[in-house]
């Protein structure tokens, strides 16, 4: 049963970090096409990158949140001390990712588009 247990909650881990890849590919591509298309057309004479920008932040930070939920997945199932301390430092790089990244996002929300 524990070992059913363990290899549900790494499948479940997997497909938590497949979703946060297909996030970051869609938006990525999203971005891709705006900025193209946007570009293509300028008619507004110039390209709105902030809006580019701050719509794939958001999807980087949502993508960033799944990725650690999967890692502390991972860690969950009979976790060593090694697997805690990688926890802890993939964690806080993570985190520290997003307050900037969400930080920037807030920034960039209230200065005019450019």
């Amino acid at each position: 049963m524990e070992e059913l247990i363990k290899t549900a909650t790494l499948e479940l881990a997997q497909l938590i970090e497949g979703m946060a890849a297909v996030i970051i590919c869609l938006a990525s591509l999203r971005a891709f096409v705006q900025f193209v298309r946007d570009s293509a057309s300028k008619l507004t004479g110039h390209v709105p990158r902030m809006r580019i920008r701050l719509d794939l932040g958001k999807s980087l930070a949502l993508a960033l949140e799944l990725l650690l939920g999967a890692d502390i997945l991972k860690t969950a199932i009979a976790p060593s001390w090694n697997d805690i301390g990688q926890l802890a430092a993939i964690a806080a790089l993570r985190t520290a990712l997003n307050y900037f990244l969400e930080r920037e996002l807030r920034n960039s929300e209230s200065r005019p588009e450019s």
